[in-house]
């Protein structure tokens, strides 16, 4: 697949070293065809890394995706600069009168607060609620998937005794729906998170199915029944050392972290870490591009009769919020 990004993106010196088919801006234009368009809600802490990651991911399909990078503007990055966030993202804002093929919401390392003390929670409420007009197919990863778990469905995550980090075995539950289609009956998935959304809440909820579990770590594969929302309780974008690069810094910070399980060779961390978990994450990624995406998406994304009833909901939420918040301000007045 070709990535199609920004001309100058640092990602792309790395993903071309890689020999993944990158695109800039002056050869997609001479293509007579519409790449699917990809949001991606970026709310990791080292965004560069990330986009590596997500890109090296979608890469294995003949499809050709366009990203747009996005960040919250309620909240400012501590370890991304500026300068990248203003050449390469944008705000919600920028895009709220668009329409995605599919979204992808990742991680943020914030699951010992409660949702509603994250300073950018009414943002990522408002970003949620339009995706469900506005995107055919939305990913959440991690603290992403928690957050979209309990916004959708109302099933709050819950502190564990001891965090979870390491390379784990999942068991494959169904085959009946196209996001696991190739999967092996076990695969290894990465994880390192402090909170879990229990499986037995999830399995009662009557518009969810669990498609993958870990015993070790809990549900990872979930979707609603059609498609639309998919949640990632792990990193299966993770590079081979982004473990390694936790650890450490838990060490330098003095928290005494568990060494990652089942990771490092003989458990020793001077050792290099095997990587067991890029098959997966190539498939699950393609199979979410070709199923839920391409083959849902129109190929006129705002022309269409559904897209059009879309924004017409859309425009009428807007509307109502606004008058609702006129009169707020009125009565305050």
């Amino acid at each position: 697949m070709p990535i199609k990004i920004q001309n100058d993106l640092p990602a792309r010196s790395i993903l071309e070293r890689e020999k993944i088919f990158v695109m800039d801006e002056d050869r997609a234009l001479s293509q007579q065809i519409r790449p699917l368009e990809i949001l991606v809600l970026n709310l990791m802490p080292i965004k560069e890394d990330t986009e590596v990651q997500l890109m090296r991911a979608m890469s294995n399909t003949p499809l050709q995706v366009e990203l747009t990078l996005m960040h919250m503007s309620t909240h400012t990055s501590k370890n991304t600069s500026s300068a990248h966030l203003n050449r390469f993202y944008v705000t919600f804002d920028d895009v709220k009168d668009r329409f995605f093929d599919g979204m992808i919401i990742t991680g943020a390392p914030l699951e010992v607060m409660s949702f509603e003390e994250v300073d950018y929670w009414p943002e990522l409420v408002k970003i949620m609620e339009w995706s469900r007009y506005s995107v055919t197919s939305t990913i959440h990863i991690c603290w992403g998937a928690q957050a979209g778990l309990y916004y959708h469905y109302g099933i709050d995550k819950e502190l564990l005794p001891r965090k979870i980090s390491g390379v784990y075995k999942h068991h494959l539950l169904t085959r009946d729906y196209p996001l696991t289609r190739g999967f092996d009956d076990f695969f290894k998935v990465p994880h390192s998170r402090n909170t879990t959304v229990p499986l037995e809440k999830i399995q009662d909820h009557p518009s969810l199915i669990v498609l993958a579990k870990s015993y070790e770590a809990g549900a990872y594969l979930v979707q609603n029944r059609s498609g639309s929302r998919i949640f990632i309780t792990g990193h299966p974008e993770y590079d081979r050392m982004t473990l390694d690069k936790e650890y450490h810094r838990d060490l330098k910070a003095g928290i005494n972290p568990m060494i990652p399980e089942n990771y490092y060779p003989d458990n020793d961390p001077s050792q290099t870490p095997k990587l067991t978990w890029r098959l997966h994450a190539n498939t699950l990624y393609t199979n979410w591009l070709n199923y839920y995406v391409y083959q849902e998406t129109p190929y006129d994304l705002a022309g269409t009769p559904a897209n059009n009833r879309r924004r017409e909901e859309w425009s009428k939420r807007k509307q109502a919020e606004e008058q609702a918040s006129g009169k707020e301000q009125t009565a305050e007045a």
